[in-house]
């Protein structure tokens, strides 16, 4: 999986229309099991052609300059999905990390996990900490992987910690601020997603990065996540692009 992020982006900022591409491009993997239900084939084969897909997203994004790449790879609530199902998908964290962790850390791609970890069996929670510590030093592309990952449960966690400094009097009631609670959550340090890419049509969040997602532009993408490819990707970005980004205020036209 070649990254190459010092290669000349191929979509231009002149392209996205406005001038800017996204720091932040953040991913709901949507439709694998619709994708192979459409064929006649196992959700299993969705699966596995939704990591080709990973595979071509993380490529594509590191070739036009994105900075951080966050992907919602498995939620606290896909658990609750048939027991065989679950056992594949987690073979499939393992293929991955055997195949192509070598290769993001040879492209200076940055791996940081997001969720909860306290339940997760060891043999994952390993997993995930080997990617982690071979990366920690990279300063290329940042993949952000959402595991065991629930916006929700994301901000308990924040407030949790905040309330246990608060008791030690560490801090007051008054220093828990937006910065403390951003501060205090998975993502702290990262740049909030200024994208939001769900793919296979369905148009809602899903408990992801619910408080990042304040002022984040979402697109919407009819195709399913196995056939998400770098025309989408480009599509996506100048829509981007396009759009004017006020943040609460009004555009300089509006005044």
């Amino acid at each position: 999986m070649s990254v190459s992020p010092d290669r000349k982006p191929e979509v231009t900022a002149a392209e996205t229309g406005s001038g800017k591409l996204p720091r932040h491009v953040a991913f709901i993997m949507d439709g694998n099991g619709r994708w192979a239900t459409a064929r006649g084939l196992p959700r299993t084969e969705g699966h596995r052609q939704g990591l080709e897909a990973l595979r071509r997203t993380i490529r594509h994004a590191g070739k036009v300059g994105i900075e951080v790449v966050t992907i919602y790879s498995f939620s606290s609530e896909n658990w609750s999905r048939p027991p065989a199902e679950v056992s594949f998908l987690m073979g499939l964290l393992r293929r991955f990390v055997q195949r192509d962790l070598s290769e993001l850390h040879k492209e200076n791609v940055r791996i940081r996990i997001i969720g909860g970890r306290d339940d997760l069996e060891r043999g994952i929670a390993a997993l995930l900490e080997e990617a982690e510590e071979l990366t920690q030093h990279n300063t290329g592309l940042n993949l952000v992987v959402a595991f065991n990952y629930g916006g929700r449960s994301e901000i308990v966690r924040a407030a949790q910690c905040l309330s246990r400094r608060v008791l030690a009097g560490e801090l007051t009631p008054e220093d828990v601020t937006e910065d403390a609670i951003s501060g205090a959550l998975d993502t702290a340090g990262l740049p909030d997603p200024d994208l939001i890419i769900r793919t296979s049509g369905e148009m809602r969040l899903s408990n992801f990065l619910l408080w990042q997602a304040a002022y984040s532009e979402f697109y919407f993408c009819e195709k399913h996540w196995p056939d998400f490819d770098e025309a989408a990707f480009d599509e996506a970005l100048s829509c981007f692009g396009s759009r004017q980004r006020r943040y609460g205020g009004l555009n300089a036209k509006a005044l």
